[in-house]
């Protein structure tokens, strides 16, 4: 069994920038591809990044190129997600999850079978 708890989260301006965490139990977190994914009101949940269990191979949404980073810290069983240039589009509640089945870089989220309970974030313009 694998709890994530993410946090991070809040309200910030357009153009502004946050750092999501994303805290794993277990003792193999690095065998876990970690994800995060974020859902808007009246949309779909989407994805936003992943990263492999070494950390070496990560993925992100087009949406988000340039401006995100997802990295993780095995010796603290964390994943983050750096967001940078936000803009209002962005606005969502945003989760994480892991994989633990191969390959373990994926987009879908289906693929994923561990969720944290999702932490908003909201960008005002």
């Amino acid at each position: 069994q694998v709890q994530l708890v993410e946090s991070g989260g809040g309200l910030v301006q357009v153009g502004g920038s946050l750092r999501l965490s994303c805290a794993a139990s277990g003792r193999t977190f690095s065998s876990y591809g970690m994800g995060w994914f974020r859902q808007a009101p009246g949309k779909e949940r989407e994805f936003v990044a992943a990263i492999s269990g070494s950390g070496e191979n990560r993925r992100y949404a087009d949406s988000v190129k340039g401006r995100f980073t997802i990295s993780r810290d095995n010796a603290k069983n964390t994943v983050h997600l750096q967001m940078n240039s936000l803009k209002p589009e962005d606005t969502a509640v945003y989760y994480c999850a892991a994989k633990v089945t191969w390959p373990l870089l994926s987009s879908f989220a289906g693929e994923y079978g561990y969720w944290g309970q999702g932490t908003q974030v909201t960008v005002s313009s």
